[in-house]
């Protein structure tokens, strides 16, 4: 089965072709930062602006690269949730017409269930069960993964998601939107031991997090230095690392306690945040003690893209799902109301 999927969530346009025998066929992605950048953040008419210029494109572009016309398709994935509803409405509203179109059958996708699947796409991916670690600017969640549609939710944050919190210090200390990359830039660079951030909620049992306070002693700690004078460029490397090291502890923390908790051998972590390098490192270390293995996927499938809507568009399509000719998208939808599948 040959599906295109489309990824228009957010800030990015993702468009890709998968096979369910060849694998991957075409992939093609744009990202809308240098829209939104001015304003530090995403603004989702703007977004929704730009998908409407870059989603047709983009599939011609993939399209191309597969060698293929559109009528030689046999489904049509998109993100139907959650995400902004303008963006999303984009993505699902073009993709029901070409499969209309093209009288072939669409599927509506979950997002974050793309991005759980995403290391799926990698030459040796993890076998069922597992526990995930769903890591984004909107999300951090800790889900017990039985199987696709299989999902109970284990932890998440009850407050700002990890990628969220990246953003808001970046912008405490001066830093250019989005902040997470530049964090991690600044904190490669940065005195480890200069300070000590406090680790939200592992002093605790649970398996909930908590970013608020850590973004509030990263302001305190900033606003501290900024009495004495401007922050100095060792300033900044030196908070980049104390707020790196203190999410990236907390996150690993919690992972440990969700395998010792459900007995489960294998780790997969999805979302942008997965790409963070010192996490993955403070990960493997951790899943070397506890026997386990480390499953992630590579950095451009990190972030929002097609390859993960169609992947598991694809999954489900061959289980007999698909939906119906109404256009319906969730901003909010939570991952364990998704239907199971028997693979």
């Amino acid at each position: 089965m040959r599906v295109l999927g489309i990824e228009t969530s957010c800030d990015e346009t993702g468009v890709a072709i998968y096979d369910s025998e060849a694998g991957l066929l075409g992939d093609a992605l744009y990202s809308q930062i240098a829209v939104h950048a001015e304003y530090g953040g995403v603004v989702p008419e703007l977004a929704s602006r730009d998908h409407v210029r870059k989603l047709l494109p983009l599939v011609n572009e993939v399209l191309q690269q597969a060698g293929m016309q559109g009528s030689e398709l046999d489904a049509v994935a998109y993100t139907a949730g959650p995400g902004l509803i303008g963006a999303l409405m984009v993505g699902a509203s073009t993709g029901r017409a070409m499969a209309l179109a093209w009288g072939i059958p669409a599927i509506g996708v979950h997002h974050m269930e793309g991005h759980l699947l995403a290391p799926m796409l990698e030459e040796q991916p993890p076998a069922f069960p597992f526990v995930a670690l769903l890591v984004s600017g909107g999300h951090t969640q800790l889900v017990q993964v039985d199987g696709i549609g299989e999902y109970t939710l284990l932890g998440e944050s009850l407050d700002d998601a990890a990628g969220e919190a990246f953003d808001k210090a970046a912008k405490m200390i001066g830093l250019n939107y989005p902040g997470g990359p530049e964090v991690a830039r600044l904190a490669a660079q940065g005195d480890q031991s200069r300070f000590r951030f406090p680790r939200p909620m592992t002093d605790r049992p649970g398996l909930d997090f908590s970013f608020s306070g850590l973004k509030t002693f990263t302001l305190n700690t900033a606003n501290d230095l900024r009495v004495e004078g401007e922050l100095s460029d060792k300033d900044r490397c030196d908070i980049a690392a104390a707020f790196e090291n203190a999410v990236v502890d907390t996150l690993a923390i919690k992972c440990r306690r969700a395998l010792q908790q459900t007995g489960f051998k294998q780790l997969i972590i999805a979302g942008g945040v997965s790409a963070n390098q010192r996490l993955r490192d403070r990960l493997e270390a951790m899943v070397k003690k506890e026997r386990a293995a480390l499953f992630y996927a590579r950095p451009r499938f990190c972030t929002d893209n097609g390859a993960m809507i169609a992947y598991a568009g694809c999954q489900r399509l061959m289980a007999g799902q698909s939906s119906d000719l109404s256009i319906q998208c969730q901003p909010r939808w939570p991952m364990d109301t998704l239907p199971s599948i028997a693979l």
